[in-house]
């Protein structure tokens, strides 16, 4: 959580004072942005900032450097959200072929899509942007993965087969930076009960908000297995048997 000298000081702040307040904290950080170094615990901190205009609306994007993971995570922002309780957060897993290449084979790139539509209709809101692509194994090992998928693997041995677990992916840089924008508690865009259970020792979440979207022929088996493996909260064998 936050350390109480910081949660004091972050009180009544806007986001943008907050920001800028990290910002200034990070320009006196002894390893700057050589975080590997650094003899804190979990150290997030705040790098950059700037306007995001875009098909959705107009937001922040803020740049996060971690020395935990090692990876640059963004936040993008819609809105006043510090010192403020329920907040709309999507918490999202970069996934190049899906959301940039427009792959069919997940539900990646719609998810993100409807999660920024859902936070402009609210008009307040972040989705933080996690660098864990294929369930956190990177991308050359996603294609590794994709290709055993190929084979008739499914998602969950793909991974267990190339060595890693079947999610590598880990919540604790994501729940800072949400702490640290200053915001109180959350309402988490979601269907996976995993991220709930570890964003949660991190920051409060009130409420899941659901986001499942139609299944097509591409990505049906992917879905059935993030139900049937993952534990996701799906309602995809309902639906089929209401056709």
């Amino acid at each position: 959580m936050i350390e109480e000298g910081r949660l004091f000081n972050m009180r009544n702040l806007t986001i943008d004072e907050i920001i800028d307040q990290d910002l200034e904290e990070f320009k006196e950080c002894p390893n700057r942005e050589d975080c590997i170094n650094c003899e804190k615990e979990t150290c997030v901190s705040i790098v950059a900032i700037a306007e995001l205009p875009s098909k959705f609306g107009f937001y922040k994007i803020v740049g996060f450097v971690n020395n935990k993971d090692q990876e640059e995570h963004i936040a993008i922002i819609k809105g006043e959200i510090s010192n403020k309780e329920n907040i709309l957060v999507r918490v999202h897993s970069a996934c190049l072929t899906g959301d940039a290449l427009g792959s069919l084979r997940c539900d990646c790139g719609p998810q993100l899509n409807v999660a920024l539509a859902m936070i402009e209709k609210e008009e307040e809101g972040v989705v933080i942007y996690m660098q864990q692509e294929g369930r956190g194994i990177g991308l050359v090992n996603k294609l590794r993965a994709y290709a055993l998928q190929d084979e008739g693997f499914d998602t969950y041995d793909a991974n267990v087969r190339l060595g890693f677990q079947p999610d590598e992916r880990d919540y604790e840089v994501a729940g800072k930076m949400l702490t640290k924008l200053g915001i109180n508690s959350i309402r988490l865009i979601t269907n996976n009960p995993e991220k709930i259970e570890q964003l949660n020792k991190y920051i409060m979440i009130k409420e899941r908000v659901p986001l499942e979207l139609p299944t097509s022929e591409h990505n049906i088996t992917y879905m059935k297995t993030k139900k049937d493996r993952f534990g996701h909260l799906l309602n995809i064998h309902s639906r089929e048997n209401e056709i």
